[in-house]
């Protein structure tokens, strides 16, 4: 194992790859969550229905993001990691310009048109976080790199945190489309100087080696096994922002709180997600293991969650402590992307690492129909802790049954 002085690791570590993908990831997350946040007064001055066109329109944008995912990944192992980085910025950044202008399109019912909106931002946000992951992953020593993708994500999981303030700054859910779109576009500017993976490069002109092959996740049991398991890992961090953060205002009625503001659970959420990020690679390196430091944040997350919906809190300020509290346990969130690049070859393992976030944000839907089934016998409390037991119990199998990977040599093939 090589040893770095304290300068050496500040020099890979503030590299310009980690730094690039950081600053993405944070405009990725600024306009992932925007809608999120700008859900209930957008929706309401463009005179639609808060919660069935809302939950329609998030529908398109994660479905949006299973599409990109897998677009965007095979792109990144058939043309290298940085045309997704270029390519699929553009592409959000364009959309989000466009839902500032919303209120001005001479169309007279706008859900159909919002959400297809939506839909094309998620295509575009799908590529950014595993390009980037990816991209750190296969540039810094292996005895660095869960530090690296924790401080790409810890830093860029901010964006949510600035999305939330800009709207309350600005005033106005278009202004903040439109800047997130700016940030996007300036970006590309920096990310000029940026060079492709080493490791990419050595079989970037070997044809005999297929790259990008997103059906030979399917075609091999224990690699379809393995992808799966990768998938499952992250249920719990986009049931946590997905149901009970996004969804926060429903909660609200049956604790008896006042009012709850979606924008703001989302906010302390991430707050909570960006700790625990930076942390969790420092946990895994100090634990010299992936596995166990997601698992420990896993369970540190299931408390949370029987707290929120179980202690009988009654405070706005209490539900949004729980949404802090949630966020630093799902903020795995970095270490269980940089598993899914570690467990697959240079070959597909752009495909894997856009892929697999991608897949969890794209399950959404399927977390939400179910939410929403058992809330009808059930109740919101016991319909989210029904879909909880579901999500974290295949989180905690996966975990379990996944090859551990801390330190693993990147430069093989599949």
């Amino acid at each position: 194992m090589t040893t770095f002085t304290r300068t050496e690791k500040l020099k890979h570590l503030l590299s310009l790859p980690v730094i690039v993908a950081a600053l993405g990831y944070f405009v990725d997350i600024y306009d992932l969550l925007l809608f999120g946040i700008v859900r209930v007064p957008s929706l309401i001055e463009l005179g639609m229905n808060v919660d069935q066109d809302g939950t329609t329109i998030l529908n398109f944008q994660m479905t949006g993001l299973l599409v990109g995912g897998i677009l965007w990944g095979v792109l990144g192992d058939k043309k290298g990691r940085l045309s997704v980085l270029f390519g699929s910025i553009l592409v959000y950044s364009l959309a989000n310009i466009a839902c500032g202008f919303l209120p001005h399109f001479p169309i007279e019912d706008k859900v159909m048109l919002y959400a297809v909106l939506r839909f094309i931002a998620g295509v575009g946000l799908a590529g950014e976080l595993g390009a980037g992951i990816t991209l750190v992953a296969e540039s810094l020593p292996k005895e660095l790199r869960a530090i690296g993708t924790s401080i790409v994500a810890g830093f860029g999981l901010l964006g949510a945190v600035v999305a939330q303030l800009t709207v309350e700054l600005a005033g106005s859910w278009t202004i903040a489309y439109f800047i997130g779109g700016a940030m996007g576009l300036a970006l590309l500017l920096l990310r000029i100087g940026v060079v492709e993976s080493g490791i990419y490069k050595d079989i970037q002109h070997q044809n005999q080696v297929s790259k990008g092959n997103f059906i030979s996740f399917f075609t091999n049991k224990n690699r379809f096994i393995k992808y799966l398991r990768c998938i499952a890992i992250g249920l719990p961090t986009w049931f946590c922002i997905g149901i009970l953060a996004v969804m926060a205002n429903q909660f609200a009625d049956v604790m008896g709180i006042d009012s709850i503001q979606p924008g703001k659970a989302i906010m302390w959420a991430y707050i909570g997600i960006s700790a625990g990020d930076f942390a969790s690679g420092f946990i895994s390196h100090a634990l010299h293991s992936r596995k166990k430091a997601i698992l420990y944040m896993m369970l540190f997350t299931i408390i949370g969650v029987v707290l929120l919906l179980f202690s009988g809190q009654k405070s706005e300020n209490m539900y949004y402590f729980y949404c802090r509290w949630l966020g630093l346990g799902t903020g795995y969130w970095a270490m269980f992307v940089t598993v899914a690049a570690e467990q697959f070859g240079t070959n597909i393992r752009s495909t894997a690492t856009t892929t697999v976030p991608n897949m969890v944000r794209g399950l959404l839907p399927v977390m939400l129909i179910g939410f929403d089934f058992f809330k009808v016998d059930y109740g919101v409390i016991w319909s989210a802790a029904i879909v909880g037991t579901v999500v974290f119990g295949l989180g905690i199998y996966a975990t379990l049954t996944i090859a551990e990977t801390h330190n693993s040599d990147l430069d093989f093939i599949d």
